[in-house]
C-alpha cells in the first residue's frame, strides 16, 4: 500500500511539474485576446518576448509605468508571447508562437517584435518603420522597444491611429518611452601634457 501511494505521490508530482513548464498554445492565447478584445471594444497589442531579451524587459517596463498602464489598458488588451528561447529554456516558449511571428512577418526583426491587430485578428500595424506609402507586406526597419527620437514618434503615430488616446496621453507615453533611449558613451578626455 504506501509502495502504491508513493507512485502515486511521485505521478502527481510529475504532472504538476509538467504542467508548470507548459506554456498555452499561441492559439488559445490569441483566442482569449482576441475575445476580450471583441467584448471591450479595444485592439490587440502583442508583443514577441523572450527572457534572455533586455529590449524586451524595457518595452514592458514602459507599458507597465504607473504613469501610462492605464491609457494601454483602457486601449488595448496587451498580450505576450514567448518565441526564440535558447535550448535549455525552451519549454517557456509558447507553442506555436514561431509559425505565428513569421505569418506576422517578424521573425527576421528581433526582439521585442509587437503589432497591433484588431478583434479579428486583422494587421493594422507592428513595430517595423517602412517608407512612406508601403504597405504592411513591405518589410521594414523593426525598432523594437522604442527609444530614439524617430522610433517613439512612430509609436505615437500608430498608437493615435489604433486607440482612442488623446494628445496629452500621447505625450506621456512619449515621453516614458524616450526614457529608453541609451545614454551615450564618452570617452574620458585625453590627459593634457605639460611642458616645461
Amino acid at each position: 500500500m504506501k509502495k502504491h501511494l508513493l507512485l502515486f505521490a511521485i505521478l502527481l508530482f510529475s504532472i504538476s511539474t509538467f504542467a508548470q513548464d507548459t506554456r498555452p498554445a499561441s492559439n488559445v492565447v490569441m483566442k482569449q485576446a482576441y475575445t476580450q478584445a471583441k467584448k471591450e471594444k479595444k485592439n490587440v497589442l502583442l508583443m514577441f518576448h523572450a527572457s534572455w531579451c533586455g529590449w524586451c524587459k524595457k518595452m514592458d517596463a514602459s507599458l507597465e509605468d504607473p504613469s501610462c498602464k492605464k491609457f494601454f489598458d483602457d486601449n488595448y488588451v496587451v498580450t505576450h508571447l514567448d518565441v526564440l528561447e535558447q535550448p535549455a529554456k525552451a519549454t517557456l516558449e509558447n507553442p506555436g508562437s514561431l509559425e505565428l511571428l513569421k505569418a506576422l512577418k517578424g521573425e527576421k526583426s528581433g526582439l521585442p517584435f509587437w503589432v497591433i491587430l484588431d478583434a479579428k485578428g486583422k494587421l493594422l500595424g507592428d513595430s517595423q518603420i517602412r517608407p512612406a506609402g508601403a504597405s504592411l507586406n513591405t518589410r521594414g526597419e523593426s525598432i523594437g522597444c522604442p527609444a530614439a527620437e524617430n522610433e517613439v514618434a512612430y509609436f505615437l503615430r500608430l498608437l493615435k491611429s489604433t486607440s482612442k488616446l488623446n494628445d496629452e496621453q500621447l505625450a506621456i507615453i512619449g515621453k516614458r518611452f524616450a526614457m529608453n533611449k541609451p545614454v551615450p558613451v564618452t570617452k574620458p578626455a585625453a590627459p593634457v601634457s605639460s611642458s616645461k
